[in-house]
């Protein structure tokens, strides 16, 4: 087995208790990344309005989490063959979202943090999840790079 496809087995491994409640991880994942890396907020102008007291909890940031995590999951469990889920999700990401590529490797050390709490993947998971993401976050580049966006 090569050591991606045992990378995505790792992650996975931990993946249950995420999914499990997408709304709380998601909620804890965008409300640490805002805490930890508060210029990401101005990435999410729906959220300009919520004190940052207060986005830790707030519904439409769990909301907004979750989907996150969702499509992370379908990432995740796709191994590899993602060109489908990622293309769609790298476009708009680009042209209407607007987001430089190197957010999404800090909402990676995010989510590793939070599945290292609160889904039991350990630092060799942690570690597996972050090359994942380096393989998902090559193949949003060569969509953004075919858009004409910096990224």
């Amino acid at each position: 087995m090569s050591s991606i496809m045992a990378n995505y087995d790792m992650v996975l491994q931990c993946w249950g208790p995420v999914e499990a409640d997408y709304n709380k991880h998601g909620g804890l994942v965008l409300s640490r990344l805002f805490a930890e890396r508060p210029e990401t907020l101005t990435l999410f102008p729906k959220f300009a309005g919520i004190a940052a007291g207060d986005l830790s909890g707030n519904a439409a940031v769990a909301a907004h989490g979750a989907t996150v995590l969702r499509q992370l999951g379908e990432l995740l469990n796709a191994r590899g063959d993602h060109a489908a889920i990622l293309k769609p999700l790298a476009t708009t990401h680009a042209n209407k979202h607007k987001i430089p590529l190197n957010n999404f490797t800090l909402i990676t050390e995010i989510i590793c943090k939070v599945m290292g709490e609160e889904a039991g993947l350990d630092e060799a998971g942690q570690e597996a999840l972050r090359q994942v993401m380096v393989v998902i976050i090559a193949d949003i580049n060569v969509t953004y790079k075919e858009l004409g966006f910096a990224g």
